[in-house]
């Protein structure tokens, strides 16, 4: 009897979990849903567990799915690897899938990626740029950069960078409303707050005034939700007053678009960190990735 008949059924589940659905799982792997369904089933009965949660909108991994897929998708990539290595092309390749917000992967991401994809021309890198954060194990993502203190979330964190932030606003706006001259003057400027995902409230602006750091809540008419970035276009369109990253208005403060507030109150900054599962095994193709990003 072959221990490993069911390997098809085994792939199917990998590349159903990795697309996030049924449909683009089969468009993957060049089949129909019901049959990559009909798979799935048979490798939860020969398993004696359920794997995953089917809806009309979404599939979940159970707790065992969870386990069983880490598990089996460092399998696969050990199998990649062992085919490379007999191969002796000493070519990288694979298949890499990184996570990113809209304001590095716009910014910051892509000269880092196009010297990777120079230098590794083999490796497919799965790019989703969205201000979400995203579940890596249960959505199959390798990596993922993402903004702010790490929580204790069992990930491993390398910091890439800590990103100065600056208070900016249009020439246009300011010939209209004037300058601040303090923080308590910008209570009657109209500012862009970003309400922050996580607590539905705006995130606070980051100062420091005479050596001590002072987080401010902005408050203005109009609140920016889902993209951050959206501060930035309102505020260069002339409609208020936004902080951000200097990385994101470098560009714009040189040629004049946007002008910088209130500079003497600077010297804070946000972090930025690369995360990975600590317990998956990472393929060449994810390591090369890793090393490019913190270089």
């Amino acid at each position: 009897m072959r221990r490993f008949d069911h390997l098809a059924d085994v792939e199917a589940f990998i590349t159903v979990m990795d697309r996030g659905s049924m449909t683009a799982g089969a468009v993957a792997l060049g089949t129909t849903p019901s049959v990559l369904s009909r798979a799935i089933t048979r490798l939860e009965t020969k398993l004696g567990t359920q794997l995953m949660r089917r809806t009309t909108r979404r599939i979940s991994l159970t707790e065992a799915g969870r386990t069983y897929l880490e598990q089996v998708r460092s399998a696969f990539e050990t199998i990649d690897q062992a085919e490379r290595a007999v191969q002796g092309e000493g070519v990288l390749a694979g298949r890499v899938r990184l996570s990113v917000s809209t304001t590095y992967g716009h910014f910051r991401l892509p000269e880092k990626l196009t010297r990777f994809a120079l230098k590794h021309p083999s490796v497919i890198v799965e790019l989703s740029v969205a201000n979400r954060n995203v579940d890596l194990v249960a959505e199959g993502y390798d990596l993922a950069i993402r903004l702010g203190q790490l929580p204790d979330s069992g990930m491993i964190g390398r910091k890439l960078e800590d990103a100065p932030l600056r208070l900016v606003a249009s020439p246009a706006y300011v010939a209209r409303r004037g300058l601040p001259r303090s923080i308590g003057d910008l209570t009657a400027h109209t500012c862009l707050p970003f309400i922050m995902p996580r607590t539905g409230r705006p995130g606070p602006w980051l100062f420091r005034v005479d050596g001590n750091d002072i987080d401010w809540v902005p408050h203005g008419p109009v609140h920016i939700e889902d993209d951050v970035l959206g501060t930035v276009s309102l505020a260069e369109a002339g409609l208020g007053i936004c902080q951000t990253y200097d990385f994101v208005v470098r560009d714009r403060l040189a040629r004049g678009s946007l002008v910088e507030l209130l500079p003497e109150l600077g010297g804070r900054s946000r972090p930025f960190s690369l995360i990975y599962p600590p317990h998956r095994h990472l393929s060449a193709a994810t390591r090369a990735l890793i090393d490019c990003l913190l270089e």
